[in-house]
């Protein structure tokens, strides 16, 4: 029994602590401009290194090529596809197709969206009162983002393009009304392209909700991944690091939205699948109380 013990010991540790790296390549920015996604690669680096001792090394990196959202879903359904983690809101579709991270990578703020909008035109939104005049308005969105669907779901008109620096051009010139981005999104993105489009502008009234549970999903053949990214989460909340990381990324952009302070309006989300941790209040950010709203319908 003590030869047994020994040799599983010895068979662990080899596991865990072997020559080959765990590899990691998640995908590569959109655009130079693109800094999206700086706290979710500070999240997977933490939560890989907190999982070391147990899973052993690991080699982070971004593909060789840039896609588009997509384009890296469907990437990620094949065996040898060149990305073996992405993010993305959550879909019945998705957790079918890949292993989903049931925990929201942002605790729902992403689903707080603030619209970039051409600059005349803030006299659109000033009288804004229902759902339907907010309807009135066209949206601009990505190809193959999973807001499309949820807006003309909602009965919004919504145009798109495949082009992420393309949509805020689309937007100036206006071919949409506004561009609603997330609340961690707006005030970056707004930052880094005044200066090239001088009539962009953020919209100062109205805020659109809808819970959107962005995750990190694995591909179906990495499930020893998927266990060390869910465990070095789950590590991460218990000790408070989750939360340091979304307010130093996100604590700025909350105020500077002002949440109490702008009109409201509730979009439902009927592609939610049934797992969504929805009731689990340490998941999320609700300063307005409105998960509650959703647990109910």
């Amino acid at each position: 029994m003590k030869l047994l013990a020994v040799f599983l010991f010895v068979l662990l540790t080899f596991r865990a602590h072997g020559s080959e790296a765990f590899k990691v390549v998640v995908p590569a920015s959109q655009s130079i401009h693109d800094t999206r996604y700086t706290d979710l690669m500070e999240l997977l680096t933490v939560a890989l290194d907190k999982t070391t001792s147990r899973f052993g090394a690991y080699n982070l990196s971004e593909a060789s090529f840039v896609m588009s959202e997509a384009r890296y879903i469907v990437e990620l359904r094949r065996k040898d596809s060149v990305v073996n983690v992405i993010w993305s809101s959550t879909s019945k579709d998705k957790e079918a197709d890949f292993i989903p991270i049931r925990i929201p990578l942002r605790k729902g703020l992403l689903g707080y969206r603030i619209s970039l909008i051409a600059k005349d035109s803030q006299s659109k939104f000033d009288n804004l009162k229902t759902l339907d005049d907010l309807r009135g308005l066209t949206v601009g969105q990505g190809l193959g983002w999973g807001d499309v669907a949820l807006y003309e779901k909602n009965g919004f008109h919504v145009i798109t393009a495949s082009s992420y620096d393309g949509l805020f051009k689309m937007l100036v010139q206006r071919r949409f009304d506004h561009f609603p981005r997330g609340i961690n999104e707006v005030f970056p993105e707004y930052k880094t392209r005044r200066d090239e489009l001088p009539h962009l502008a953020i919209e100062q009234q109205t805020l659109i909700y809808y819970p959107w549970p962005y995750y990190f999903f694995v591909s179906r053949y990495a499930p020893e991944l998927a266990q060390r990214i869910e465990v070095g989460l789950t590590l991460m909340i218990a000790d408070k690091s989750f939360d340091e990381i979304f307010f130093k990324h996100h604590g700025k952009a909350i105020k500077d939205a002002r949440l109490t302070e702008r009109r409201t309006f509730l979009l439902d989300n009927p592609f939610l699948p049934s797992e969504t941790p929805l009731g689990n209040k340490a998941l999320w950010y609700d300063p307005l109380g409105l998960m509650s709203h959703y647990q109910h319908n």
